[in-house]
């Protein structure tokens, strides 16, 4: 793909809140260049382009796909951290369902982290703030405590997918 479509299904893939600019794609693009993992082609101008200039489509590679199926497979703190998780978890299709429970599982656990840590603060700090700022802060609790009970439920889901056909589900 060029860089505008792939900038396009990348801001598709990941939704509203989270925008990939120009800025963050084309150095990004270059680094993984360099590492060999995407190579670049000429692709001659389309119909109804006016630029006569070829386009820059960029290819995965074999190492390219390696280290994608590599990062895909790590579990630790970087695959659910706020920066890194909505895009591994726009991977997860192609990730193996012990990997994904286990990212699932490290996600909701540092979120509840997360939120009994706010939660604490907020107590104390909630007759210091003004009406604004305590409803900011409530907004946030509720962000998170949103986001543990959807990863609950993707976890309960990944658990009876996982589960043998012959042996019934216990309720």
């Amino acid at each position: 793909m060029h860089g505008y479509e792939l900038r396009k299904r990348l801001n598709l893939m990941l939704g509203w809140g989270r925008v990939l600019s120009y800025g963050t794609l084309y150095p990004s693009l270059k680094r993984i260049l360099r590492a060999g993992w995407i190579e670049e082609r000429s692709a001659p101008p389309g119909q109804g382009r006016e630029s006569r200039r070829p386009r820059i489509v960029y290819q995965l590679t074999e190492a390219g796909e390696e280290e994608f199926v590599r990062l895909m497979s790590e579990v630790g703190p970087a695959a659910w951290d706020d920066d890194t998780f909505d895009i591994r978890f726009a991977f997860f299709g192609r990730t193996d369902m012990e990997i994904r429970l286990r990212v699932l599982e490290g996600r909701r656990s540092r979120l509840q982290e997360r939120l009994t840590r706010v939660q604490s603060q907020l107590a104390l700090t909630q007759k210091e703030m003004d009406r604004y700022a305590a409803e900011l802060q409530r907004h946030g609790v509720e962000s998170v405590e949103r986001e543990v009970r959807w990863l609950s439920h993707l976890i309960d889901e990944e658990r009876q997918r996982a589960q043998p056909l012959d042996k019934p589900h216990p309720n």
